[in-house]
């Protein structure tokens, strides 16, 4: 059995994964899959249909970003949940179908008589292999594989609205929400099936779904910082405490402040993992005295990190990979992410009971002695950074700070990524590193020193955490009473998943230009579309350190 996937940027050979996912995703996975999306564009149909005709459902909003977020890489393995999603695809679409129906009736005093795509009559099968098969039989975007330009600006919107709906469930979690951004939800997931649609047309509907989803990274900051305080810079441990330990991966705060409730006064220590390390930077968390510190690195280096603890590990929303057997026995998922044989938490009427966690590490025992290591800094968030504004405009002005350079992004395993720590290392000592997202453990631990107290790396959080270091770039522009793009700052970006697709596209559609994107350019965009995204926004692949810094410090 085949399968078509180039959603990410270790697409085998550059190109797709034909066989098997390089995340670990086979091809019966990747079927469901892909039918979770067609299934989604129905609902998209009939879901924009309603909301142009005045009507709302709380509960399919949800549906469909959490349907999107369970369909982006290193997120759900697991077929038989996937089964579950579909399932309840039909019957939110047939709901959002019938309300449209009767509504449509009343409001026009006749049935509805539109000629609709083919996708809203889809029925799932009555079996796991069914549903596989059907997936397997489907084109993820209908209808459109003979023109690769269309083709290729529908992908990145598709894999832009993905992107959006790890953010958008994130808010979600903490009562957070907003109309316009729902709406584009289904706008965007009924045009990816809309054959009138031409490239220009597709590429503003990009670019307008760029400002949805800043406004969406907008909500998740303040969906954080109200919860949890405006993140303050802070000293992470990479050391060991002696005692019982649990690994906190993903993305998900308020699992972690869960646990760390369930786990006060109990002699249990908690490690942030990957991108959950900024975590420390949260006064809300901070608190938790037994949130001892950061183990290992990116999420790439899971299995290798995970196998070394002595400890349990909880993994949150996406970064999972396959558990070897080393660990297999004491990891735990919660929210959307899944494999198939690990214990999952289920929230259950509003709660999360982590006592299986809990209790794994307590038998494990934990580490065996202390192990201080290395301090680094977390908590540069827009808050934090502005309130020194004036101190940092005044070394711009001065001539002590020449250059902002944001090196940031994804991290990944594949080849090309030391890229990322080579520019870093050679920064000049009179230039400031914004950094965010798991990219920065390329370099995160190096020393950069300071500029007239001002720390030289200043990490802005996770990917979640892109309207930060947006908002700082945005307030220097106002300081200087210049365009973003005449400010002496440099982004060196790097992309694995589709929540940085997202992210591109928001900095695209804020007018942001002379980005740099590596290690590789996603597959999926088309020699045409590149060279649309070069010509209007000077966006290009990374090359040679040396002379990419140099062109940088030109500008």
């Amino acid at each position: 059995m085949d399968m078509f996937c180039r959603q990410c940027e270790q697409a085998a050979g550059g190109k797709v994964c034909s066989i098997k996912g390089v995340c670990g995703k086979d091809a019966q996975v990747s079927a469901l899959q892909d039918l979770i999306i067609y299934s989604l564009e129905g609902i998209g149909i009939y879901g924009k249909l309603a909301r142009e005709a005045g009507i709302k459902d709380a509960q399919a909003d949800l549906f469909v970003v959490e349907a999107l977020f369970a369909t982006v890489t290193n997120v759900d393995f697991d077929p038989q949940k996937l089964q579950r999603i579909l399932l309840r695809s039909y019957e939110i679409k047939n709901r959002v179908k019938t309300a449209f129906l009767e509504t449509y009736k009343k409001q026009n005093n006749g049935d509805f008589s539109g000629v609709l795509p083919q996708v809203v009559s889809w029925e799932p099968a009555a079996s796991l292999e069914g549903l596989i098969e059907q997936g397997s039989k489907i084109a993820l975007i209908p209808g459109i594989n003979a023109n690769e330009d269309i083709r290729s600006l529908k992908e990145l919107l598709l894999y832009g609205l993905k992107g959006m709906a790890a953010y958008a469930d994130h808010a979600y979690i903490f009562e957070k929400q907003d109309e316009e951004i729902s709406f584009f939800f289904y706008k965007g997931l009924a045009a990816l099936v809309d054959d009138s649609l031409t490239a220009d047309e597709l590429v503003a509907l990009n670019m307008e779904f760029g400002k949805v989803n800043f406004k969406c990274l907008q909500l998740l900051d303040s969906a954080h910082t109200e919860h949890f305080g405006n993140p303050v810079p802070t000293k992470v441990s990479l050391g060991f405490r002696k005692g019982p330990a649990i690994v906190v991966s993903g993305h998900d705060l308020l699992d972690l402040e869960d646990l760390l409730k369930q786990t006060e006064g109990k002699g249990i220590n908690i490690y942030t993992h990957g991108e959950m390390l900024t975590s420390h930077g949260y006064p809300g968390l901070n608190k938790y005295k037994h949130l001892a510190g950061n183990y290992g690195g990116a999420w790439q280096d899971q299995q290798k990190e995970f196998a070394e603890l002595p400890g349990a590990i909880l993994m949150t929303t996406n970064c999972i990979q396959k558990p070897a057997d080393s660990y297999a026995n004491r990891i735990f998922t919660t929210g959307l992410v899944a494999w198939p044989g690990v214990t999952h938490i289920e929230r259950l009427n509003g709660k999360k009971d982590f006592s299986q966690v809990i209790k794994r590490a307590q038998e494990l025992g934990g580490f065996k002695e202390d192990k201080p290591g290395k301090e680094i800094i977390v908590g540069f968030g827009h808050n934090a950074t502005l309130s020194v504004a004036n101190k940092v405009i005044a070394a711009v002005k001065s001539g002590a700070i020449k250059h902002f350079f944001l090196i940031g992004g994804c991290d990944g395993a594949k080849s090309g990524r030391n890229y990322y720590t080579e520019f870093a290392q050679k920064v000049p000592k009179d230039c400031v590193i914004l950094t965010l997202a798991c990219g920065k453990y390329r370099f995160n631990k190096l020393e950069f020193g300071n500029i007239g107290g001002i720390p030289r790396l200043l990490d802005c959080g996770q990917c979640n955490d892109a309207y930060s270091a947006i908002k700082i770039a945005l307030a220097l522009a106002d300081a200087f009473k210049c365009g973003v793009n005449e400010l002496p700052l440099s982004l060196i970006l790097s992309w694995y998943e589709q929540k940085a697709v997202c992210i591109l596209i928001t900095l695209l559609s804020l007018g942001i230009k002379n980005i740099k994107l590596g290690p590789s350019l996603p597959a999926f965009v088309s020699p045409n579309v590149l060279k649309v995204l070069v010509d209007k926004f000077n966006i290009a692949p990374v090359g040679n350190v040396d002379d990419d810094l140099r062109a940088a410090l030109k500008r």
